[in-house]
């Protein structure tokens, strides 16, 4: 039952209401002045709403608002006054009053005031709590000292309005990154829309991004909106940004700049209020130079640059990572919850994990679904995340032990960089190739095939 804290110095005002809002079924408290209205908040019944008198004797209820306001921001209250003029009225509502109501009261007026002002608390506190649950939705999991620090760098970063480049490998989580910062910024109530450049034909990314007119080309039989469009007021992510044409750099600068650009066969220009978040897995310096990717764009995106570092950086935060991704499979598939045995732990550790997070998941949802026991054992690991077993412990390794383990796990992950050829390996890591096979075989690296 909603609750309302009368608060008035006249008795029989304060009994009328009363009546009447209770009659409207309201639970009604009251106060006959700031000090035992402020008194009542404080106890163990918070109201809904306050319904505050302005002339009282002692505390006034300015006085009482500037303080609610203060240590009760969310709380709705609606001043009332027999002598209101325009000039309280606005000092009312610039103190943080939702309303102001002048006496002698109208009973329909009232009524309106107080289920307006209680359907829109009740609207920010839902849009509070959905807000919340897509944080941890999108949540960064991970107690590491990398992750702890881009966790930082997004608090940081999120509440200003300065353009993002987000770097790092395929499956790392930039996108999920890129969703910390919209739904932690000013603009969390706006759209979040991400485009894949990487997905979409050269010949339709300008449409996708700017929109079109109808008959600006073949098939396009109707106007269509543009996905800086639809952004408006909120963020729009490119991922995979390097994969533009030198030609959509050039007008994505443009919007950039100016804040503004036409559809695909249009002329009138679109005024846009946008935030960009961009991500490649490419190292744009090295795209730059080779000609492929525009410096001054990078300038612009680079105002706020987040790396984003891949699961063997922060192996201690794999356990969090299982054990969250078997707690959701289990729950999305509708089996009992499922248990990782130490050993099997310490394999999936010890993996290099070239596919980060993004292999991971796919990995524990595929044994959470074909393991049929409730223990996840390392032989229900595949064979190349059992190999990469070996690696050095934090205590009783000798200098030479550690390594030659580490040599052999770098090795390992180079060589399934490039599908275990070993002439291709070679080259990569700058040995000659039956060099590389020597190695191969003193530290026992077991070669895939197909």
């Amino acid at each position: 039952m909603t609750r309302i804290l009368i608060v008035d110095d006249e008795d029989s005002i304060r009994r009328s209401l009363s009546g009447l809002l209770s009659d409207e079924g309201y639970e009604v408290a009251s106060a006959g002045d700031g000090d035992a209205a402020l008194a009542a908040l404080r106890g163990d019944g918070e109201p809904d709403l306050v319904l505050l008198d302005i002339a009282m004797p002692g505390r006034d209820g300015m006085s009482v608002l500037e303080e609610v306001r203060a240590r009760w921001p969310e709380l709705p209250v609606v001043m009332m006054s027999g002598h209101g003029n325009i000039e309280t009225a606005v000092r009312a509502t610039r103190l943080g009053a939702f309303d102001f109501i002048e006496k002698p009261l109208s009973v329909e007026k009232l009524l309106l005031t107080l289920q307006h002002a209680i359907d829109v608390a009740r609207l920010a506190s839902e849009n509070q709590r959905l807000r919340a649950q897509a944080l941890r939705a999108h949540e960064i999991l991970g107690t590491s000292e990398p992750i702890q620090r881009l966790k930082q760098q997004i608090a940081q970063a999120a509440p200003t309005n300065g353009w993002v480049l987000i770097t790092g490998e395929n499956g790392t989580g930039k996108e999920l990154v890129a969703r910390q910062i919209h739904l932690q910024s000013r603009r969390a109530a706006g759209p979040f829309v991400e485009v894949n450049c990487a997905a979409i034909p050269e010949e339709l990314i300008e449409s996708e991004l700017f929109g079109h007119e109808k008959g600006a080309f073949t098939g396009a039989i109707a106007r269509k909106l543009g996905k800086f469009e639809a952004a408006h007021r909120g963020t729009i992510f490119l991922d995979e940004i390097a994969d533009m044409s030198l030609k959509t750099q050039a007008k994505v600068l443009r919007v950039l700049q100016e804040s503004k650009f036409e559809r695909v066969g249009g002329t009138e220009p679109i005024e846009v209020d946008v935030r960009v978040i961009a991500a490649t897995n490419k190292e744009l310096e090295k795209e730059i130079a080779a000609g492929n990717f525009r410096e001054d764009l990078y300038y612009r995106l680079a105002v706020i640059p987040f790396h984003v570092p891949p699961l063997r950086e922060r192996r201690e935060d794999i356990p969090i990572l299982v054990q969250a991704f078997v707690a959701e499979f289990c729950a999305e598939s509708g089996t009992r919850q499922k248990a990782v045995t130490a050993r099997a732990m310490d394999a999936l550790q010890g993996y290099a994990w070239p596919g980060n997070v993004r292999e991971l998941r796919n990995l524990m949802e595929r044994l959470v679904l074909m393991t049929p026991a409730d223990r996840i054992a390392p032989e229900d690991l595949p064979d190349t995340v059992r190999l990469g077993e070996v690696r050095p412990g934090p205590h009783g390794s000798t200098l030479e032990e550690a390594r030659r383990a580490f040599e052999r796990e770098w090795l390992l992950g180079k060589l399934r960089e490039h599908g275990f050829n070993v002439s291709r390996t070679a080259e990569a890591v700058g040995l000659a190739r039956e060099s590389l096979s020597r190695k191969i075989r003193a530290l026992k690296i077991e070669m895939q095939r197909g």
